[in-house]
């Protein structure tokens, strides 16, 4: 690393990102940590998908009024939609996990309560 001990930089944290991103696809497993639920694209799937499947159960239970619509089932074909972009969004995050540093450095030249 090209950093001294006593300053820990912006440019230092890169390095170290990109280190661990490298490193991450030959990891066994040990060490290596993701953000996991905390990951913000599994919290938008997952609303998606809730969403996606209320709309799409409304569509077979709720009103059938097609003439408001044009003769289109709106309601089924969002809760699909829905359905596919949640599911995407819980794919990407399974696919390409969040990695997590392990340690998160500390300046100690900030002035107190910063």
């Amino acid at each position: 690393m090209s950093h001294t001990p006593e300053r820990y930089d912006a440019e230092d944290a890169r390095d170290d990102v990109r280190e661990d991103v490298a490193d991450a696809g030959t990891d066994t497993g040990s060490g290596r940590h993701t953000a996991g639920a905390f990951d913000i694209r599994n919290i938008i799937g997952a609303l998606l998908s809730i969403y996606g499947l209320i709309l799409t159960l409304a569509s077979f239970v709720g009103d059938q009024s097609l003439d408001k619509t044009g003769g289109v089932r709106a309601n089924l074909w969002t809760g699909l939609a829905l359905l596919a972009a949640g599911l995407a969004f819980m794919a990407w995050a399974k696919a390409k996990p969040i990695v997590v540093p392990d340690h998160i450095p500390h300046d100690d030249d900030r002035p107190a309560g910063h």
